[in-house]
This record gives structure tokens, C-alpha cells and sequence, in this order.
């Protein structure tokens, strides 16, 4: 019997509704190795970030109950128990650096890990789920045959609606699919970035064929492979095409700035979903318009800045209409917290 954080449940939740297929539990010896190591399953399959359950200690039960609040959630059929190396940090986020957030969260857990499958004893955690059967139902009733998945973990800017814009002329439709689990302090919290995407989609993307639901699972800041990890989950709920833009899922500088992209296109042909690739946006003062440097070469230009955006809303102050839409800004400055 262990207790388990929100955190394992979540895991538990993706693992079952499919929305981490093909694992059907917790990473084995030799799932796990096979990901650290060579960005695949045993079986094949790309998969690049280890979902794995840890213990204090190694233990002799040929399954583990596990609770949540005092109740009995689900169970682990022990297929194994494994100790993880010294290096296996430096593979997946390609740094030690403890400044990390990654490697910071990593480094607090426990070093022994159970792998094995996962069998259900509350049903009832799968409620209100994002759930892969749901979004692919819901997309085939629209006609939708092609379908960009978005991943963000910030309020809208012009940045990203500039992406958006992009994906629907290669797309039948759009499915922003903002991540909302664990993220480093500093972040935008849930709420944020649900009341700026509803204000968009009220006021700018009204009868477009744009989806909007989130995602519930830690942000990794593992760059190039957890955008790989992105892409997945987003061909599990039914997309078609995954957008990797400007440094996808990194942090201070850890990564280079297309580093993802240039691991997306190595694993394209594995993938099973297309990847588009699009440079950075920016505004263009020449022009009076977001463009990025595949159709402008003008120098007179503003990068758009979600730091400099942070910190403006920290201040209680509209960014530029260049940078944010105001509705958006506004209701955005609402809230009593608009970061973690």
C-alpha cells in the first residue's frame, strides 16, 4: 500500500485513457533504459520522456495498492524494480544544471522505481479526463480530417495567434491544447491562461473551426524531447499535425533556439503525425505586421517577448497591441493570480 500524489494520479489517468498509448503502466527496466537512452520503447516505438513510478526501497510485493485521500485508486501488477544511473539526468535534459526546474524536480525523487502495469479500482478518477475516445469522436462529428495541435503554457499572445492563423490555412482545424499540470514559479497559472484563450476565442476566433480543451501533465522543460513527447499526445487525442515553433518547451538557454525542430525532423518518419515547423514571429514596424524572418528581412522589428510580457502584467500594465490583444490583457488583469 502507498499513498500518491495528485501528480502519480494524473500519470495513472493518462496512462489509462490512452493519452499516453502504447504504455498500459509504468516504465519497466527496460522501457525506461531503452527511452534514456536511444529515445524509444523496447518495442520500437518513439517515446522520449520516461513515465516512471518511484519508491524509497526496494520491495518483494508482486503488486502495489495504491491510494489517494485514503481511498484505494488503482494497483501495479510488479513487473520489476530498477535503480535509476547518475547520468540518466544529463540524457533527458541534456544538462545537471540544478538551476534547471527539470532536473531541480528530478533530483527529488526517490531513486528506485516499480515498473509494471496498471489495473483500475475507482473508475470514477477518469471523470471529466481529457480523453482521446472524446476528442477523436468529436472531431470525426465535425468533418474535421485534419486537426494542429497547439501546446502552450501561457496566456495568448500575437506570437501565437500568428501560429494559429498558420495552422488553420494547412488544417482543417485547430485544437489548442494548453498543458496546465505542474510548471516552475513564474509560470502562468491555470487560470490565466484558460480566461485569455476564452476571451479570444470569444472576440477573435468566434466560428472558427478552433477546439479548446487542457492538458493535465507536468511541464518537463526537457526542449527538443519533450516537444517530441508533445507531439505524441496530441497524435493520441486524434491530431493530425503538431506545431514546434521557437525554442518548444525550453528554458533560459539551455536549448537552442530550433533545437526541437531539428529533433523533429530526424524522428519525422517515426512519428505518425506530421510536424510543421515555423520560425519565430515577430512584429515587423516596416511592415505594421507579424511576420517572421521567411517572409520579412526588414531590421526594424520587435521581438515578442513573453518575458517582457510577464513582467509588464506583473506591473499591472497592457503590453503593446503589437505584442497582446488588449481584451485579452485586460481580463487577463482580472485575476487575483496570474502566476505561479
Amino acid at each position: 500500500m502507498i499513498d500518491i500524489d495528485e501528480e502519480t494520479l494524473q500519470d495513472i489517468i493518462n496512462i489509462k485513457t490512452g493519452l499516453f498509448f502504447p504504455l498500459d503502466g509504468f516504465m519497466d527496466s527496460k522501457d525506461y533504459r531503452s527511452v534514456v537512452d536511444s529515445m524509444k520503447l523496447s518495442t520500437g516505438e518513439v517515446w522520449t520522456i520516461p513515465i516512471t513510478f518511484d519508491i524509497d526501497e526496494l520491495i518483494d510485493d508482486e503488486e502495489i495498492i495504491l491510494y489517494f485521500n485514503h481511498k484505494e485508486v488503482a494497483k501495479i501488477e510488479v513487473e520489476d524494480i530498477y535503480k535509476t544511473k547518475d547520468d540518466d539526468i544529463e540524457k533527458i535534459f541534456g544538462t545537471t544544471d540544478t538551476n534547471h526546474p527539470g532536473v531541480q524536480k528530478e533530483l527529488k525523487r526517490k531513486k528506485y522505481r516499480v515498473g509494471g502495469k496498471i489495473s483500475l479500482l475507482d473508475d470514477t478518477i477518469l471523470q471529466g479526463a481529457l480523453d482521446p475516445k472524446k476528442t477523436k469522436e468529436y472531431f470525426r462529428t465535425k468533418g474535421w480530417n485534419t486537426i494542429a495541435g497547439f501546446q502552450t503554457r501561457n496566456a495568448p499572445h500575437k506570437a501565437h495567434e500568428y501560429l494559429h492563423r498558420l495552422a488553420l490555412e494547412f488544417c482543417d482545424a485547430l485544437f489548442i491544447n494548453p498543458l496546465v499540470g505542474w510548471k516552475k514559479k513564474g509560470d502562468f497559472t491555470q487560470e490565466a491562461v484558460e480566461v485569455g484563450y476564452k476571451k479570444i476565442n470569444e472576440v477573435y476566433y468566434n466560428n472558427l473551426n478552433i477546439y479548446f480543451e487542457t492538458l493535465k501533465t507536468p511541464m518537463r522543460y526537457a526542449g527538443p524531447k519533450e516537444a517530441i513527447f508533445h507531439a505524441i499526445i496530441r497524435k493520441n487525442l486524434g491530431c493530425t499535425h503538431f506545431i514546434i515553433g521557437r525554442d518548444h518547451a525550453g528554458v533560459g538557454d539551455y536549448y537552442g533556439v530550433y533545437e526541437a525542430q531539428e529533433l523533429a525532423k530526424k524522428l519525422q518518419d517515426d512519428l505518425d503525425i506530421k510536424i510543421l515547423l515555423f520560425k519565430e514571429p515577430y512584429y515587423c514596424r516596416v511592415c505594421e505586421q507579424i511576420v517572421s524572418k521567411n517572409c520579412c528581412s526588414h531590421k526594424d522589428i520587435d521581438k515578442i517577448s513573453g518575458t517582457k510580457i510577464r513582467k509588464m502584467l506583473m506591473s499591472n500594465q497592457i503590453p503593446p497591441k503589437e505584442f497582446m490583444r488588449r481584451e485579452v490583457a485586460q481580463e487577463v488583469l482580472k485575476l487575483k493570480n496570474i502566476f505561479i
